[in-house]
């Protein structure tokens, strides 16, 4: 299967990995295709020989499904990712690999670490009621308070909770339970009062998510 092929298939394919998913494929020795996501990238290109240690080696090298966590030490960069091995005629003619950025440790899913006065306060997520990007850092809202994390939104919107958090504007991110009302704005947006009375907005982009998500 050739490079033009493989993207033009790809096109259609990529709406059916989950968001923030960089894909790969490669032949036996080196990758045709390669789509970076928005949160991790390797940098990998067409032509690039595949390198020993990565998850895609080990699932040419060893002929079945690998999924585990690679060190920086490959890439540059951690990151965790599963790689399928294809197969013609029962012999190994190339993988499909998909990579995700490195989840952070189980203490860190649990809580939000964010600055306020030259101190930091560990917030549970569950207390957490929206964040609101402010230049490179995001302001978090808290129900004891606020603070500043040092994360941009889209880095932090990876590793919240998906049945809590939900991005509603390029600027906010809302934890659903501290929904109070949702009004409409226009005949395609929506206007979200939070239970602190903070108004925020759902524009177009993220209005058909948010609808299902919020299933009406």
């Amino acid at each position: 299967m050739d490079q033009l092929t493989v993207s033009s298939i790809m096109e259609v394919m990529k709406e059916f990995f989950p968001s923030n998913t960089s894909v790969a494929i490669s032949n036996c020795k080196k990758f045709i295709y390669y789509q970076p996501s928005r949160l991790v990238d390797l940098h990998i290109h067409a032509g690039d020989p595949i390198k020993k240690g990565s998850v895609t080696h080990q699932a040419l090298v060893e002929k079945h499904q690998v999924s585990t966590y690679i060190e920086s030490d490959v890439y540059g960069i951690p990151y965790y990712a599963m790689s399928v091995p294809i197969f013609d005629d029962n012999e190994v003619s190339g993988a499909i690999t998909t990579i995700y950025p490195a989840k952070p440790s189980p203490i860190a899913r649990n809580v939000l670490t964010i600055k306020s006065e030259d101190k930091w306060y560990p917030i549970p997520y569950s207390d957490v009621m929206y964040l609101e990007s402010e230049g490179r850092k995001t302001r978090v809202q808290a129900q004891t308070g606020s603070g500043y994390h040092k994360l941009n939104l889209t880095e932090l919107e990876f590793t919240l909770p998906d049945d809590s958090f939900i991005r509603v504007h390029r600027s906010y991110i809302v934890n659903v339970h501290f929904i109070q009302e949702i009004q409409p704005d226009s005949h395609s947006t929506f206007l979200l009062i939070m239970k602190d009375r903070t108004k925020i907005p759902v524009t177009q982009t993220y209005t058909s998510i948010f609808r299902k998500s919020l299933n009406y």
